[in-house]
């Protein structure tokens, strides 16, 4: 039992090591040194509220854009208008053919359709798969990998073995034609 002012005591011997725990403080462990009084400061426990952290990916991001679009009413997700838009309500109609806002999500959705055929591409054709089967050095690697990037509608198609031959044959014209004048590509300013 402690006093009025928290002081208590126990008895323990040089070498002993006591532990004191207390709800909401920092458990503390003393190691007797000698067999005078000691003071035990007890720090309480810092606890943070709960955090989540939730990734989103570049698809999820473009298509939460397009939903707002939709959500607004002036996106027919990129076909052609009804032609019982045009009966029922020609004002709306005629605003979706020719308002700002609507070709502003017709080309948002242009934007996020070769977004993600690029990424789709940019998964399979790496530098890592690249390099390995081509030895090339970074600088001229990236020439490469630019020079012969293969369509969204190839890799769709294609299997890894596929993709491979496809960048064996590449590299192969590319070794070939390295040197001539119209195979340089041409620095960009």
């Amino acid at each position: 039992m402690s006093d009025e002012l928290g002081g208590f005591s126990i008895k323990a011997s040089v070498g002993d090591s006591l532990l004191i725990t207390k709800i909401g403080y920092t458990p503390q462990k003393i190691v007797i040194l000698n067999n005078s009084d000691i003071v035990i400061y007890m720090q309480p426990v810092v606890e943070l509220n709960q955090v989540t952290i939730k990734e989103q990916s570049k698809k999820q991001e473009l298509n939460e854009v397009m939903k707002e679009y939709r959500s607004q009413g002036i996106f027919n997700d990129g076909k052609s208008l009804p032609v019982w838009q045009f009966i029922n309500s020609p004002i709306t109609a005629f605003y979706n053919l020719f308002g700002k806002t609507p070709a502003q999500a017709r080309r948002f959705a242009a934007y996020a359709k070769n977004e993600q055929e690029a990424s789709t591409v940019d998964k399979r054709y790496t530098k890592e798969l690249v390099k390995s089967i081509t030895k090339l050095p970074d600088d001229e690697l990236d020439k490469f990998m630019v020079a012969y990037r293969p369509s969204y509608e190839d890799m769709k198609e294609w299997n890894d073995y596929q993709l491979i031959q496809y960048i064996k044959k590449e590299f192969a014209y590319y070794q070939k034609n390295k040197d001539r004048p119209g195979n340089k590509l041409q620095k960009l300013y």
